[in-house]
């Protein structure tokens, strides 16, 4: 077991774990439309399947919107 911190939150894992498989675990919406941050630190969608989680580590999801004109 591993602690890691997601979105902000402490979650409690089994290690190993990747990136990919910790998206699918919490459910995130629109995979595809999600960038990762790990330990500040973008991540590349290629390695989501390989990069593998350490205990600490820190993951943020997050979505970029687009806004219209006024």
């Amino acid at each position: 077991m591993a602690q890691i911190i997601v979105n902000g939150e402490t979650q409690t894992v089994n290690l190993p774990l990747s990136v990919a498989e910790l998206i699918k675990q919490n459910k995130v919406l629109q995979p595809d439309m999600v960038s990762v941050q790990l330990n500040e630190n973008f991540v590349d969608r290629q390695t989501w399947e390989h990069l593998q989680l350490k205990d600490g580590d820190t993951i943020d999801f997050l979505y970029f919107m687009g806004g219209g004109a006024i």
